[in-house]
């Protein structure tokens, strides 16, 4: 991979933090006033129209994008995925933004802890090391035992979970399966899903909120693109550190536009994820080389 790609790939990344950020501040903004599943159901319904679009524009077509020798699989990825963001959307909303991506940043460290049990991959000491200290930040940031702590402050824990579970079944299927195929069933099962559930919970919304909809909408088909144009270009291990970029511009809309606050203990116990999670990024890529 070039140099030039290398930069490249950086520049993608950094840009799909940002859209994805933005995204998530319109999610707090729309779940806040509407039902999370309504809105995730709309969402989702542009997420599967790109994915198609996207299937039928690749060589082979749809039925061949679409093909696969584990369907139970990729049913159960893409159930996951949707209902993980659901538990997301739903944190946003109890706890704000920062506090939820500060604990969610946790998931690479979920992701290195649970490749043993579920993937047979070898973690050693240095991963559990990671892993280790990563939980310290985690209790750090939800303060267990103090009187500002309660039940939904496990919330973002919970999702992080399902996420680094999301993750390990996705690089299971991939031993089979093309990424485009795993892109193909993420979209549509989820839209799927998220259909039955959330037509049960449609709400009227204004006009306003339609174009904050749209946009919504929009900014996620934008950040997939761009991710995808990014893992075109670059190496992943070499881009994925700029993914932590998020939680930065995620804390710059939770201050500016939420007035949340960027509390002590929030930045320091972040700071030990985020390092714990490069560290343990860092491990890997030196175990697959």
């Amino acid at each position: 991979m070039s140099e030039n790609n290398t930069r490249l790939g950086i520049l993608l990344m950094v840009a799909t933090t940002l859209v994805f950020a933005m995204q998530d501040g319109i999610s707090r903004h729309l779940a806040g006033r509407y039902n999370v599943y309504m809105v995730v159901m709309i969402r989702y319904w542009f997420f599967a129209a790109f994915v198609v679009v996207l299937a039928i524009q690749r060589g082979g077509g749809l039925s061949q994008t679409a093909a696969t020798r584990q369907p139970v699989l990729q049913v159960v990825r893409g159930v996951l995925l949707v209902a993980e963001i659901c538990v997301t959307v739903t944190a946003f909303v109890l706890l704000g933004l920062v506090e939820t991506h500060a604990v969610f940043a946790s998931y690479p460290l979920l992701i290195t802890a649970l490749s043993g049990p579920v993937l047979g991959e070898r973690v050693g000491w240095k991963g559990w090391v990671s892993v280790a200290i990563g939980f310290i930040g985690v209790i750090i940031i939800l303060q267990p035992g103090t009187h500002v702590f309660s039940v939904t402050a496990i919330v973002p824990l919970v999702a992080a979970f399902m996420f680094a579970v999301y993750g390990l079944l996705t690089r299971f299927a991939a031993r089979q399966d093309r990424a485009a195929t795993n892109f193909f069933w993420t979209g549509t099962v989820g839209a799927g899903g998220m259909t039955l559930v959330g037509m049960w919970f449609w709400q009227p919304m204004t006009g306003p909120d339609w174009g904050w909809m749209a946009a919504l909408s929009f900014l996620g088909v934008l950040g997939h693109w761009l991710l995808i144009k990014c893992l075109d270009v670059a190496e992943a291990s070499a881009v994925q550190p700029f993914a932590y970029l998020q939680l930065v511009f995620v804390a710059i809309i939770g201050v500016t536009v939420f007035g949340e606050r960027l509390a002590p203990n929030v930045v320091l116990g972040a700071a030990i994820v985020v390092g714990a999670g490069l560290f343990a990024l860092k491990r890997s890529d030196k175990a697959v080389l």
